[in-house]
This record gives C-alpha cells, sequence and structure tokens, in this order.
C-alpha cells in the first residue's frame, strides 16, 4: 500500500534569508501579479519566485537558476539527515479556536489504478503543463499536496503530537490569521514506526490533484530520458499526510454564480425545480446559511437559490432516489453529493449548462465566499446564484473509492498550507 519515507528537506536559513514570515507565500494559483511583487518587495529571497516564477525570457529556466544561486550563497540549507516533518495549521473556523496537525514526507507516487492513492476531482491540463514545465526546470517541489489516510486508533496522530510538543523550528501567522508551525523529526526510530503505520493504508488526495498527476509525470519523463531510474527521488513527491478523522479538518462549500444566459427566467427556474424540490421562499438572505446547516444536519440535499436584493428560496430535494434514475452509471456516492443533485437536476437540466461549459466557467463562476455570492447578484454582476452546503470528507473517501471523481471545485480545505516552509529537491536521495 502507501510507500512513506523521510528525505532531506530544503529549508531556508533565516540567519542568511532573513525573518521566516517575509519567505513564505500563500497557495500560487490564488496570487494576483501585485501581491506576487509585493512579496519580492518585502523580501527578494520569498518563494514566491520559484513557484510562481515570472522572471526572464524563459520563467522556468529563471527559477531553476534561482534554486541553484540560493543553495550556492546559503539562503536554503539542506538537512543534515532524513526526517519527516510536522505541520500544524492552527486558525479560527465556525467562530471558534481550531488546529489542524499532519505530516510531510516524501511517498511513493502511484497510478490511480492501482487504487493505493486515490483522486476525487478532475483536473485541467492547463494547470499541469505549467507544474510541468517548473518540474524539469528545477526538479524540485516547493509545495506540498495534501492527502488524507485512515486510521481507526489514531495511532499516527499520537506519534505526532508526542513529537510537537517543544518549540517548532519555524512559526508564521499569515494574512488571513492562520499561524503555520513546523517541526522536524529525525530520530530513526520515530520515522521507521511513522513509515510503518501506512504499509497497510491508501491515501486520499484532498488538494494539489494539479501536482500529483504532473508528478506522476514528470518521473515517467524522467525515466524516459535516463535521468532517473525507479527508486529514486523523482519516483516520490511531498505530501501532507493528515488523519481524516482529525477534529480539525474543515472543507468549506464551493458556491456557484450564474451570469449572461440570455434566456433566464427565475420563474422558469423555480416552475421547473417544484418537479423535485420542495421550494420555500424568503425575503432576507440574512440566516440563509444557518437554515442550510439545518437541512445538513438532517441529512437533508437543499440550495439557496439567490435571486438578488435579498430574495431567495430554499430548494430541498423530495427523493433522493431520483438522483439513481439520472446519473445510473455512477456509484451511490456519487449520485448523492450535493454538487451532483445541484448540477444534475438544475444547471444542467433547467439552466441548459453542460459539463463543458461549467468547467470552462462560460456561464458559471465559483466562491468559496458567501458575501460574494450574494453581493455579487445584487451589483448586477450576476443573474444569480446557488449556495451550497459543504461535502463531508466522509463524501470524499466514498467517492474515490469507488474510483470516480466529483465535479471541478466540489470541495475547498480550509486553511490552505503555506508554501516555504519545507521544499523537496529531487535530486537529493
Amino acid at each position: 500500500m502507501a510507500v512513506i519515507k523521510p528525505f532531506k528537506g530544503i529549508r531556508y536559513d533565516t540567519a542568511v534569508a532573513g525573518e521566516i514570515s517575509q519567505l513564505c507565500c500563500p497557495p500560487y494559483d490564488i496570487i494576483s501579479d501585485e501581491q506576487r511583487m509585493s512579496f519580492i518587495m518585502q523580501n527578494p529571497h520569498n518563494v514566491i519566485r520559484l513557484e510562481l516564477p515570472r522572471e526572464g525570457a524563459d520563467i522556468y529556466s529563471t527559477a531553476g537558476d534561482i534554486l541553484d544561486m540560493w543553495r550556492k550563497n546559503g539562503v536554503l540549507l539542506v538537512e543534515d539527515r532524513p526526517a519527516i516533518y510536522v505541520y500544524e495549521m492552527a486558525f479560527e473556523a465556525h467562530g471558534k479556536p481550531m488546529s489542524v496537525k499532519g505530516i510531510i514526507a516524501r511517498v511513493q507516487l502511484e497510478e490511480f489504478s492501482k487504487g493505493i492513492i486515490l483522486p476525487h476531482e478532475f483536473t485541467l491540463s492547463k494547470a499541469k503543463e505549467d507544474r510541468f514545465n517548473l518540474m524539469k526546470a528545477t526538479n524540485s517541489n516547493f509545495s506540498q499536496i495534501y492527502a488524507l489516510y485512515m486510521d481507526g486508533g489514531h495511532n499516527t496522530l499520537d506519534t505526532i503530537n508526542e513529537q510537537s510538543q517543544g518549540e517548532s523550528v519555524y512559526e508564521v501567522t499569515d494574512a488571513d490569521g492562520v499561524v503555520h508551525r513546523l517541526w522536524i523529526i529525525t530520530d530513526e526510530d520515530v520515522i521507521a514506526k511513522l513509515c510503518a503505520d501506512f504499509a497497510d493504508r491508501k491515501l486520499y488526495i484532498a488538494d494539489g490533484h494539479h501536482r500529483y498527476e504532473t508528478a506522476l509525470n514528470y518521473r515517467d519523463y524522467c525515466r524516459k530520458l535516463g535521468l532517473s531510474k525507479p527508486g529514486d527521488p523523482q519516483d516520490f513527491q511531498m505530501i501532507y499526510l493528515v488523519d481524516m478523522e482529525h477534529p480539525g479538518l474543515v472543507v468549506l462549500p464551493t458556491h456557484r454564480m450564474v451570469r449572461d444566459l440570455s434566456d433566464y427566467d427565475k420563474d422558469k427556474v423555480l416552475a421547473g425545480c417544484a418537479e423535485y424540490f420542495d421550494i420555500t421562499a424568503h425575503a432576507c438572505a440574512d440566516g440563509m446559511e444557518a437554515l442550510l446547516e439545518e437541512q445538513y444536519n438532517l441529512g437533508k440535499k437543499a440550495f439557496g437559490f439567490y435571486c438578488g436584493k435579498g430574495e431567495w428560496y430554499m430548494l430541498t430535494l423530495k427523493d433522493t432516489e431520483v438522483m439513481a434514475q439520472m446519473l445510473p452509471e455512477l456509484s451511490k456516492a456519487s449520485q448523492q453529493l450535493d454538487v451532483s443533485v445541484l448540477h444534475t437536476l438544475v444547471l444542467e437540466k433547467i439552466f441548459g449548462i453542460d459539463k463543458e461549459n461549467m468547467a470552462n466557467q462560460i456561464n458559471l463562476t465559483y466562491t468559496k465566499y458567501f458575501e460574494e455570492a450574494i453581493g455579487f447578484v445584487d451589483e448586477g454582476k450576476f443573474q444569480c446564484s446557488f449556495i451550497l452546503n459543504p461535502t463531508r470528507v466522509t463524501e470524499i473517501r466514498d467517492v474515490a473509492a469507488a474510483g470516480e471523481k466529483m465535479p471541478q471545485k466540489s470541495t475547498y480545505f480550509y486553511p490552505k498550507m503555506i508554501t516555504g516552509l519545507v521544499m523537496n529537491d529531487l535530486s537529493i536521495k
């Protein structure tokens, strides 16, 4: 099953590079050009220059040159001994303090068909091409994939907690107030125990599908050109591993906003929905999330259909068995997803927005912010929006275990990992 191992991580030497808080950055795919420049102006050694290259005629080659230069100049150091890293994110969610803690290790890459490492969402080719070019130029990964594992006794988490009692090596508070901490485990006995824990486990990718598929492509590319052989570091990817039942796991919903439909008619939408949904009208958006949460806790499939200026409608599915008729080729796990219900019965059947349209975001835009989903409709930027409940972690597991994938933007794990605390140079065995 899953094979994990320690590695000699690349880390910043803060005595040379500067404060660690000025060297890290959020995930590359949510950073604007203006934000990127502000990170560099604060500290020219910020990891954004490696993770999101924009300099030179060949941006990827420049990233490789910068990586080499930083290593030669002592900006980056190599761990003395192979290590597994404990990584914690402490944050506030649902009005209370929370934290999630796991380990960062090298994980042996496996094709999805083997059923050892399982995806749950579809990916886009453009993002994979960008990450592939970066890996070719740097032979490294600078950020971690996020994966979940099942451990009924929580034995691994107990070990993780034991190994992170003392002061962390790094602590960074990001712009959202999330505190990121890193500890280093080099004790060979502890490492052996952690590696053995995963011998009979599957891994479920929570975040980073693009990077995982890119790592598979890069491994095959290196083997084809004779740059690596089976067992070399190119066969491994740096992954953050978290207990699937960790009390700090938070999955946020991703809401859908509809725009530019020439034949949009609210009353026709409601008439179409009446076949499948119980509909209740509301005149104020305040309290919508609480009402949806009540339905969520009852196991109901419910959405908020927001029309603007406070007007919205609760859509609650009458009979879940209709999904077996609509999607007979899929498992029950996929049929019963909230996003499957919304996409199949409403967006496709009533609005005529097909899967390709959704993937290309022609008439559909996604947001994790409730305020945006409401405010943008009020401002006339969108015609309407659909407010969703979050996908359950158990649903992610069941869909992945069935060998299926969810629609894009089905999950949003919060918070997002910070980039720059530890990196994986694949030239180091």
